[in-house]
């Protein structure tokens, strides 16, 4: 197996694949791959510590970064199923890094918050990971960071999705509703029943 230092990496600005319109970018495929893996591996060995991975890390980074989260939104965020969340979730929540507090206007809908534990160990990684940023753009100069922002948010389906969404507000009740998280499956058994299906 080729050590790392072995690899070749490919100059971007000579490349023929960057040159020629529609050819597969093999070298900018492989940068991503390799940058990524060096990038996730710092927090690996922060969370490893904790006996958690990089799903504890996502879940609760999006609860630490944008408190009162609701299930629903995160699990919108993360693209992942309602199955996939509750496992990492409640490992999260029980070991005392994730909180829930019911909202005002309605005592079903949960609210998620990072606990001190969790906003440390988000701190934690973050510090690390800006450290590599930061020898990255020392290396490439004063506008790397700019062109970073814009390359990252031009490689996004919904460039939106970088910035935290407001919460909707229903006209002159702001803040007086909320759909909860189980809205979907609300008055199932009654529908059945009206309609005679079996239950």
């Amino acid at each position: 197996m080729p050590r790392r230092s072995d690899i070749a990496i490919p100059s971007v600005a000579a490349s023929p694949a960057v040159q020629r319109r529609g050819a597969p970018m093999y070298d900018l495929i492989e940068l991503m791959f390799f940058a990524y893996r060096d990038f996730v591996r710092d927090a690996d060995r922060i969370l490893a510590g904790d006996g958690f991975g990089r799903a504890h890390h996502r879940v609760l980074y999006f609860v630490a970064r944008r408190p009162g989260l609701t299930i629903a939104e995160l699990l919108e965020i993360l693209e992942i199923t309602k199955q996939s969340l509750n496992r990492v979730l409640n490992d999260l929540l029980d070991r005392g890094y994730v909180t829930t507090r019911s909202r005002e206007a309605d005592r079903r809908c949960r609210l998620l918050y990072a606990t001190a534990r969790g906003d440390a160990l988000i701190q934690e990684i973050a510090e690390v990971q800006s450290a590599r940023f930061e020898r990255a753009f020392g290396v490439l100069g004063e506008d790397a960071k700019a062109g970073a922002i814009a390359f990252l948010t031009a490689m996004l389906d919904r460039a939106d999705e970088a910035v935290p969404k407001a919460r909707q507000r229903l006209g002159f009740a702001t803040g007086a509703f909320a759909v909860p998280d189980d809205f979907d499956r609300m008055g199932g058994a009654e529908i059945a029943r009206l309609f005679g299906a079996e239950e």
